[in-house]
């Protein structure tokens, strides 16, 4: 009782975003293969306009802003192992005005394609996550947001099997390393799966703990999300087709075992055929987006929409809207909570790949706004999108 008091307390005291406030600059960015775009937002008019480019040595796999917003951190992979491959991370410098990006000293090489990255609330360090090798780096960041050595790391340290994500906790103390496994293919057995929480303090990463209900088996996290407020972390699992709902407890760590498992799709028996993909909690924290994506057909391309409930924390599924393109991997929401864009990532036959642009509705469901095609070219998908307000 007590816990559920809390959390419907704090769920209550987490400030809505109001539409009357003077509107903030917000811009988007979006990858198609090497090149990242930037996109001014018209939050109310739910528009995008592309303002220019860059280009990366190679393909974009992810990125993630400093909290100051005046930086923008990005990885980068030929997707090549060996001495075949080529990776590494880019520093950027966000225009306040229009969100454009230049270099921002030079970049670091990685030992392998990093899979995803983000950084710390306090932006003192860049932690990357690769699934092949499945590890994890950290790199720190100096005072003025450029790159900087990596942290040498003590020995030991479990990483799991194909590591898909890392998230830092509000409080700075805490790492989850997203490891998915593997299914099973053929003759080979399946790889188990495992959220691995690990203590972090001065850049180095200290093993706490391996959630992996049932031993990890038919257990393949892909993203998580923290709630902006609760104690609570959201996690999509890529080949269930479930989202998972974990305590955040004190230490800090995850609960052994998921308080909520809600299946994502509209008809669960297409799921051979679907998987998860991203996850984002709204800014207000009553609602939770995740991803559906699929390439075959009639299978369902989605963002699966759900309401938080104000005492336990439950969500529960109140709309998947179709994302009018094929292969979702990447959503962003605006920080105002007002507007969701989804990159449909591929071609197929009848629709290209494109960015969708929803409204979100007081009651968080989403409204389709408008789409922007996007010629992709040859072998280049729209891989990563992020939206941020800028400094």
């Amino acid at each position: 009782m007590r816990i559920q008091t809390l959390l419907s307390m704090t769920l209550l005291a987490v400030a809505i975003p109001s539409i009357h406030a003077q509107e903030k600059r917000v811009a988007l960015h979006a990858t198609s293969g090497p090149e990242l775009s930037w996109f001014a937002v018209d939050v109310a008019g739910a528009r995008l306009q592309r303002q220019g480019s860059v280009t990366l040595p190679e393909n974009v796999q992810e990125a993630w802003p400093h909290p100051s917003r005046q930086f923008l951190y990005v990885a980068w992979s030929n997707n090549a192992r060996g001495t075949a491959g080529r990776h590494g991370m880019t520093a950027f410098r966000v225009d306040a005005k229009t969100g454009a990006l230049s270099a921002h000293g030079d970049p670091v090489k990685l030992a392998a394609r990093s899979v995803f990255l983000t950084v710390d609330g306090a932006g003192q360090f860049a932690v990357v996550a690769y699934n092949d090798p499945s590890s994890a780096t950290v790199h720190r960041i100096a005072s003025d947001g450029k790159l900087a050595d990596a942290v040498t790391q003590p020995a030991g340290l479990d990483f799991g099997v194909y590591a898909h994500q890392v998230r830092v906790d509000a409080s700075g103390r805490m790492v989850v390393v997203v490891t998915r496994g593997n299914g099973p293919e053929g003759a080979k057995k399946e790889d188990p799966g495992a959220l691995k929480v690990f203590a972090f303090a001065g850049g180095l990463l200290r093993n706490k703990a391996s959630i992996a209900p049932g031993g990890g088996h038919e257990y393949q996290p892909r993203h998580l999300d923290f709630h902006p407020a609760l104690p609570l972390a959201y996690v999509t699992l890529e080949r269930q087709n479930k989202l998972q709902v974990y305590r955040v407890t004190d230490g800090p760590s995850l609960s052994a075992e998921p308080l909520f498992t809600k299946d994502t799709l509209l008809n669960p028996a297409h799921w051979a055929r679907q998987a998860t993909s991203a996850i984002h909690v709204h800014p207000n924290g009553r609602f939770v987006y995740l991803g559906n994506r699929a390439t075959a057909a009639g299978a369902e391309n989605s963002i699966a929409v759900y309401a938080i409930d104000n005492k336990t924390g439950e969500p529960s599924r109140i709309q998947n809207a179709d994302t009018h393109g094929a292969h979702p991997r990447t959503f962003a929401l605006d920080p105002t909570g007002r507007l969701l864009v989804v990159a449909n990532m591929q071609h197929t036959a009848t629709q290209a790949a494109s960015l969708a642009v929803f409204r979100i509705g007081s009651d968080g469901r989403l409204s389709f706004a408008r789409q922007y095609d996007q010629d992709t070219g040859q072998r280049r998908n729209l891989f990563w999108t992020g939206m941020m307000e800028l400094p």
